[in-house]
């Protein structure tokens, strides 16, 4: 099993900026991709950005491209740098894991963490 604890979400004025944090413990070799989901009330659960474990490779969404930056350590932390926030950002954001046959591939991630709420207020 792999568990993912994030931290980070917050209330912010749009134009500001946050960091979310993900670190992944126990079974880690099965976390080849990490990456942030969210999901704002009513709506569907919307891929934001991964990354591959070498860091090589990322994906972003059309939404957040040029606004929001993906990063990973070794050590198994994965980071969203977050600006030029926007109140459609509002959501609860989701770290997730796993080994997808592509990162943006949304339903191959296995694993899951609790979800931190950020919320942009205009």
């Amino acid at each position: 099993q792999v568990q993912l604890v994030e931290s980070g979400g917050g209330l912010v004025q749009a134009g500001g900026s946050l960091r979310l944090s993900c670190a992944a413990s126990g079974r880690t070799f099965s976390t080849a991709a990490m990456g942030w989901v969210r999901q704002a009330p009513g709506k569907e659960r919307e891929f934001v950005a991964a990354i591959s474990r070498s860091s090589l490779n990322t994906y972003y969404a059309d939404s957040v491209k040029g606004r929001f930056t993906i990063s990973r350590d070794i050590a198994n932390t994965v980071d969203l740098q977050m600006n030029s926030l926007k109140p459609e950002d509002t959501a609860v954001y989701y770290c997730a894991a796993g080994r997808p046959s592509s990162l943006a591939s949304l339903r191959e991630y296995d694993y899951w963490g609790q979800g931190t709420q950020v919320t942009v207020s205009s």
